[in-house]
């Protein structure tokens, strides 16, 4: 606080520089933010769990503020879109988390093309969740930069492949790490401007992998806290959760040397929150529900800030804030104006960190659960669950007593408020009637989480996200992508397949209306299984390869919408290939 008005007197007095002050200290802030995925409020030592030690992320409770009740959303994709619009996620389109009902809608304003717009440098790395085909992807909706992969999940984690400004490369090491040293030199590129990095891991979600110099501590371990119901526990899946929360804190650790080498901490505004409950059944303080509940357990996460220059260290935030509080908070931090032309659920909380808020007045923040119709709704001191129970937080965390009778007049203001935003939200959400977009920019992929299989197809796993289709072994089986084709041309057609020598010589061929093109598969490509020999315990997820891309030709896609189709004319093995992905460049 004293450097902010010191800043503030010198810019009047043109006060001299100084050897020791921060070079920053003239514009405006930087951000860095930090999203884990699927670590719920407990997974952390500043909570009070003594199974797991993360003095990184625990420190920002130290020099800035801690927000003791934060909700976001019960799963991934529609957290994000929370993020990046201040809108509750349903009107952005969102309704799930996988083929298409997780892309946010093209006429949202996100807060990267707000910072974008005020000259700030935009960077993502890591799980994007909202869209993978431009103009959904991320460098089409305000990021300079882009690197990770666009799926809800990803199959392995060391050495994976990964997605930089739209062009598939290969990761380096544990993905995790990966993804931090991208924006380290992010960050190092454009510390001499304003800068918004924004760090969307993706762990501790599943597949449980993790390095052996973070397992190592607890493979095997006693685990001294649990769930409010310890035989529902897995405990090898906790401990590997742990293991890689342990990992977050490390490369947390990682930024926050980075800002200080670069002296750029004293004007940096430092964020770290999660998407929603945690993944397993695990010490949660005393909370009901977890990752896909809409009860506190599912949508209460951790939510930690600090700035130097701004925000007063040690502060402790009782008031409720959401996700869908972000963009206006970090914009009014920044002193940028919004740029969305639709009106947001969020507000800026900055007069809570600032000292400025005065008389905070109650309000209500709603949780919705995707494709379930089912909704709740959170003031200051009550939950409301999709029951109807009504919850008193305060005196009863852990939802054990409906005191819906003892509170009759806030119980029936609550159930009508929540009754009219369920309806408002559902009735704004509508039919999806959106294909996947081709031609925005030179190269779009077509990933099998996107398709649809028909005949004795069959996807790798029953989770749509990282899979891909097997068992092709009929020419009366296809498998198809809805596209719509935004610019006419010529497109080069690639799959990403493998085909064992014994199954070599199918005919496969692509059509889009009147257009095909059609390649005989001649390479042999049979890759061994990959994850499974990194995961630390059995995962739901699938399986992946190394697969190989093998170019079909060249084909003249038409403006407009329809299937785009692969079929075999001819299988004269057991199978025609297993298929990853298309990918089609102009």
């Amino acid at each position: 606080m004293k450097k902010l008005l010191l800043s503030a007197l010198c810019a009047g007095l043109s006060c001299a520089p100084s050897s020791d002050r921060d070079p920053s200290a003239d514009r405006p802030p930087n951000f860095v933010i930090v999203l884990a995925d699927d670590q719920g409020w407990g997974d952390l030592s500043v909570h009070g769990n003594t199974n797991l030690s993360t003095p990184n992320i625990d420190s920002l409770a130290r020099d800035g503020a801690l927000f003791d009740r934060f909700f976001v959303c019960p799963v991934c994709s529609p957290t994000r879109a929370e993020f990046l619009t201040a809108r509750y996620y349903p009107r952005g389109g969102v309704y799930g988390t996988s083929a298409g009902s997780e892309r946010l809608d093209l006429d949202e304003a996100t807060i990267a093309e707000t910072f974008k717009a005020a000259g700030y440098a935009t960077g993502a790395f890591g799980k994007w969740h909202n869209g993978g085909q431009p103009p959904y992807h991320p460098n089409s909706r305000g990021f300079d930069e882009y690197y990770g992969f666009t799926s809800g999940h990803w199959a392995h984690y060391f050495d994976a492949p990964m997605d930089h400004n739209g062009a598939l490369v290969r990761g380096q090491g544990f993905i995790i790490d990966d993804l931090t040293e991208r924006a380290l030199a992010f960050i190092e590129r454009n510390q001499d401007r304003p800068f918004f990095a924004y760090l969307p891991y993706n762990t501790p979600h599943s597949p449980m992998q993790v390095p052996d110099r973070f397992y190592e501590k607890f493979d095997g371990a006693e685990l001294a806290m649990h769930n409010r119901e310890p035989e529902k526990e897995r405990i090898g899946h906790t401990r590997a959760a742990l293991a890689m929360v342990e990992n977050i804190d490390w490369n947390v650790g990682r930024i926050f040397e980075k800002l200080d080498s670069l002296a750029i901490s004293e004007n940096t505004v430092f964020i770290y929150f999660s998407d929603n409950g945690p993944n397993g059944v695990r010490w949660n303080g005393d909370m009901k529900g977890r990752k896909g509940s809409i009860d506190e357990g599912g949508v209460r996460v951790p939510f930690l800030i600090r700035w130097p220059d701004g925000i007063e260290a040690g502060l402790r935030v009782d008031q409720i804030a959401g996700a869908i509080d972000l963009l206006p908070t970090l914009a009014d931090i920044a002193g940028i104006d919004l740029i969305s032309q639709k009106p947001l659920d969020g507000k800026s909380v900055k007069p809570l960190l600032d000292g400025s808020a005065g008389d905070w007045p109650d309000r209500e923040i709603f949780s919705f659960r995707p494709g379930k119709g089912a909704s709740s709704v959170r003031t200051q001191r009550f939950r409301m669950d999709t029951e109807g129970q009504l919850f008193d937080i305060a005196a009863d965390p852990g939802q054990r007593t409906d005191v819906a009778d003892q509170h009759p007049e806030e119980a029936a203001r609550l159930k009508k408020a929540l009754d009219a935003m369920t309806a408002e939200i559902h009735a704004e959400l509508g039919e999806d009637d959106r294909g996947f977009p081709v031609g925005h920019k030179a190269f779009t992929l077509l990933p099998a989480r996107d398709g649809v299989a028909e005949g004795t197809v069959i996807r790798s796993n029953r989770f749509p996200n990282a899979s891909f289709f097997l068992e092709w072994g009929s020419v009366d089986d296809l498998i198809s992508w809805d596209i719509d084709v935004l610019e006419a041309g010529e497109y080069e057609a690639t799959v990403y397949y493998a085909c064992p020598q014994a199954d070599l010589g199918s005919i496969v061929e692509l059509s889009f209306g009147e257009a095909t093109v059609s390649a005989k598969v001649t390479e042999a490509h049979d890759p061994p299984v990959i994850g499974p020999d990194h995961d630390r315990v059995e995962r739901q997820e699938s399986v992946t390869k190394d697969f190989r891309p093998m170019t079909i030709g060249k084909i003249r896609l038409a403006q407009g919408r329809g299937p785009f189709t692969l079929r075999a004319k001819d299988i004269p093995g057991g199978q025609a290939m297993e298929v990853h992905s298309i990918t089609l460049r102009r």
